[in-house]
């Protein structure tokens, strides 16, 4: 048979689903290494996604999603960041991954450059490789609380640099980007004519620090506004399934939006937009219980990891802790999590699904419930003279 194009052979494996496929399959396991939302979903969601199939309302919507859902993305917004972006500027689309596919698929040539975090999460880079881009990475180091500096970040920058990914909070790192440090990647972009793409899927879930967006900085102008934001309903409100987040563009974009957005999936299933609109116009009890549960969870496994005197990176956001096994892992964190698993029944993501600065760490996904994290954790070694 024909061989598959160069850049598909070259797309390499998610070690996330590597070794949740591998703990999935093990009688038994306890699973750390994937984020899923352990709650069940509110009634009133499930009810909406519900009444839409019994009155057939099975049909296309506008490219762009239902114009009630595209306001109350909007609405969300302008509440939690005081940017009035405008429902024309918000397109929904089919989770996060895809959203970000579509900012990529507008912005990126064959051979553009894309400045993507080490650690980050892989698909950024999976992403831009499919459309023939070049993801170049960028140091977020141990020394520097895993923070992005301008320093290292402009040394990168070339020629054929096209866009700056950022994430915050951060998966995998559970770490927070700093209003000031918000401000100057945005300056950055600016003076180097730069789009930025920023995922932003766990902005709901931060400890004691804000979430600033990238979009509060942004010029309003059209022509001169760069960040592109990429939302989601799959952490927020625990709807991975239903696949629905939205994309917020820089204004003067619309007709280009959607005619990407029709060749890359045309709409979002009706059943899954109405859902969405019941959970950001409905109660919002889920997102305060779930907030609530990951910071018990995140006090409760770090707390554990401090009496093992294992090193771990105090998460600001998110739902993950960020560890350092490299008393146990021996250099190589894949081949680690797949021993640990086998001997231990635990999975951990090992860090080197992020990026290369993250061997001999582990993620810690702390969505599930307290007890069985409280379990896999205990089952790590402690550091010697602990």
């Amino acid at each position: 048979m024909p061989e598959l194009a160069a850049h598909v052979r070259d797309v390499p494996v998610n070690q996330i689903r590597e070794i949740t496929e591998a703990a999935w399959s093990t009688p038994g396991a306890i699973v750390l290494s994937i984020g899923e939302p352990g709650f069940a979903l509110p009634r009133h969601v499930l009810d909406a996604g519900i009444d839409c199939l019994d009155r057939d309302e099975t049909n296309y919507t506008p490219n762009a999603g239902i114009p009630a859902l595209r306001k109350a993305f909007a609405a969300r917004f302008r509440e939690q960041q005081g940017v009035d972006i405008g429902a024309e500027r918000v397109y929904v689309v089919d989770g996060a991954q895809q959203g970000l596919h579509f900012a990529m698929s507008l912005l990126l040539s064959p051979g553009d450059e894309i400045l993507t975090p080490n650690p980050g999460y892989p698909t950024f880079a999976m992403t831009s490789r499919l459309l023939h881009a070049v993801p170049v990475q960028y140091p977020l180091y141990p020394h520097n609380d895993f923070q992005p500096h301008i320093e290292d970040i402009e040394a990168l920058i070339t020629s054929r640099t096209k866009v700056l990914m950022l994430n915050s909070p951060s998966n995998p790192l559970g770490a927070v980007i700093s209003e000031d440090a918000v401000r100057d990647l945005v300056d950055l972009a600016v003076r180097h004519d730069l789009w930025i793409i920023s995922d932003e899927c766990y902005e709901a879930f931060t400890f004691d620090v804000p979430h600033v967006s990238p979009a509060r900085f942004d010029s309003v102008v059209p022509g001169q506004a760069r960040v592109f934001t990429s939302l989601t309903l799959s952490k927020t409100y625990g709807l991975t399934g239903l696949r629905i987040g939205a994309l917020v563009c820089p204004p003067g974009l619309e007709q280009k939006m959607n005619n990407v957005m029709e060749s890359i999936v045309s709409c979002v299933a009706s059943p899954s937009q109405y859902a969405a609109l019941a959970a950001l116009t409905g109660p919002q009890d889920y997102v305060a219980r779930a907030r609530d549960h990951y910071r018990s969870n995140r006090d409760a496994a770090s707390a554990v990891l401090a009496t093992k005197g294992i090193p771990y990176l105090g998460a600001q956001g998110a739902f993950y802790l960020w560890a350092d096994v490299s008393h146990l892992s021996g250099g190589d964190v894949r081949a680690w999590v797949r021993k640990f698993l086998a001997d231990s029944g635990v999975s951990f993501a090992p860090g080197t699904a992020f990026g290369s600065i993250g061997e001999d760490w582990i993620r810690i996904a702390l969505c599930g419930g307290q007890d069985d994290l409280l379990d896999g954790v205990n089952r790590l070694p402690a550091r010697a003279g602990v």
